[in-house]
């Protein structure tokens, strides 16, 4: 039966080849290879989302004071939480201890057991379990709809180019969630995260020449004179912009933008668990991808908020590739949104893995006898080698995919109830839990200095996810009101 165990965890672990001699880690899974920079890869694929090119709206609702210091605020909580998760990996000894494989197990290494499990413990891990996974989910569903939405841009933007910016252009959004659906049919078939390096990388590289591409775009804007926009230190203008419930509600939908285009929690368990062991150990090769990462993207975030902001003033749209901010020139923009498509196809990939993972290994767990879902048959890939091929992966993922496209396309406003979803989410996976495993690691006595400070900063953050989930519900009823069904976006 033990040797039966593991190879049933193999299996769901990416041993592709099937050979039973090959080298694993001391748990008995796949050596991990990964790096630092392969760390880093992932990080920045899953933070710079086609949202860094909406940072010149949140900018405007903020102004230049507040904007840039809220950025930076957010990258340094982000780092500073992200480095005490990374030490959480093992337990109870950031180097030398036992493994944890998502971040469920982690919170039930270091919260669950310290309590009465079945009444506080429980309800943490569960807690975390519903905030980690329901983003995740969410975010699948949300990316879909915002690659379909880069697509449809293509199209538009040639439209305008040949018959003038006052046509209208429309295009359904659906057959291009098809397409990113296909894609991700074939691509959710890769066993791992091990196996999605280079995928990350690409998507890495397409997220800079997008970001490039639209400050290149926005310096230009500045540096062509004309009519120069409008800004302010404090924002756009209460009696000239907005009302004064409209500034309220959109600085706060700002503030909960920024600090949710950081989070990358959901992931940071499962992409330390595909770094090599030494040298350096898990949670300093992680401290050091996420100082890389975190560091790449506030850089591209300063760029495109700041330089966006001037090129646009009060008036920057939601996302001025894909919202039309730029017309000209229709092949440098056509570009940009492709590189968009391209970098949500592996951004897709990082999220919905652990997804994948966590069904596979409790349905393993659950029928360890069944051969459909511990079953794995090599099949010759050309060009490829052996790949292996489960039919319960098959189906299930299979299935996934296509009930995330299919919630696309009935839910297209479903990004405004993603934001939703983040503010939910932020606080306990960004911010709680990485303080409170920190102090129950460090054992921190009860209202020492270092204790009562961390408190302070958990629940600070608390109350931006409470303005940001305000903020957010504001927005979705307002895209419900505006929702017009089967229309095709102009």
């Amino acid at each position: 039966m033990e040797k039966k165990s593991m190879f049933i965890e193999q299996s769901f672990t990416g041993n592709k080849s099937g050979d039973m001699n090959k080298n694993f880690d001391d748990d008995g899974r796949e050596k991990r290879t990964g790096t630092w920079m392969t760390g880093s890869a992932h990080i920045i694929t899953a933070v710079i989302g086609s949202g860094v090119l909406s940072l010149a709206w949140a900018i405007a609702q903020l102004g230049w004071v507040a904007g840039p210091a809220v950025l930076m605020a957010f990258s340094f909580i982000t780092y500073f939480t992200s480095t005490m998760l990374a030490d959480c990996y093992r337990s109870p000894d950031p180097v030398t201890g036992k493994r944890n494989y998502t971040y469920m197990e982690v919170v039930r290494s270091y919260l669950g057991l310290l309590m009465l499990w079945k009444k506080i413990g429980g309800r943490k891990v569960m807690l975390c379990g519903l905030a980690q996974y329901g983003n995740l989910i969410g975010i699948t569903i949300g990316y879909t709809i915002t690659a379909s939405i880069s697509m449809v841009a293509v199209k538009r933007s040639n439209c305008f180019h040949e018959n003038g910016h006052n046509v209208k252009c429309s295009t359904s959004n659906t057959p291009f969630m098809i397409i990113f659906a296909c894609i991700q049919i074939v691509l959710s078939q890769i066993p791992n995260f091990h196996d999605l390096s280079w995928l990350s990388i690409l998507a890495a590289v397409m997220s800079f020449s997008y970001a490039s591409i639209g400050v290149g775009l926005s310096i230009a804007k500045v540096a062509g004179g004309g009519v120069h926009a409008r800004t302010a230190l404090t924002g756009v203008t209460v009696g000239v912009d907005v009302t004064g419930s409209e500034k309220v509600w959109r600085t706060f939908q700002a503030v909960g933008d920024i600090a949710f285009a950081y989070a990358y929690s959901t992931v940071l368990i499962e992409i330390q668990d595909t770094l090599k062991a030494s040298p350096p150990s898990e949670n300093k090769a992680m401290k050091r991808a996420s100082l890389v990462g975190v560091s790449t993207t506030t850089f591209f975030y300063m760029l495109c908020g700041c330089v966006g902001y001037a090129a646009f003033g009060n008036n920057a749209p939601g996302n001025f590739l894909t919202g039309f901010g730029f017309y000209e020139p229709f092949w440098l923009i056509d570009f940009a949104n492709v590189c968009i498509a391209v970098h949500l196809v592996g951004a897709y990939q990082v999220f919905c893995q652990p997804i994948f993972q966590f069904v596979e290994s409790q349905s393993a767990k659950r029928w360890p006898d069944n051969k459909f879902i511990t079953g794995e048959y090599k099949m010759n890939v050309p060009c490829g080698g052996d790949f292996g091929i489960s039919l319960f992966r098959l189906v299930w993922r299979t299935s996934y995919v296509v009930v995330t496209a299919v919630v696309a396309m009935i839910f297209p406003f479903f990004n405004d109830f993603l934001g939703l979803i983040g503010a939910a989410s932020f606080w306990p996976l960004t911010v709680y839990f990485p303080i409170e495993m920190h102090i129950a690691q460090k054992k921190m006595k009860k209202f020492s200095f270092t204790w009562t400070w961390l408190k302070i900063l958990s629940w600070a953050c608390f109350l931006v996810s409470l303005v940001a989930a305000a903020g957010s519900v504001q927005g979705l009823i307002q895209s419900l009101k505006d929702f017009k069904p089967f229309q095709a976006p102009e």
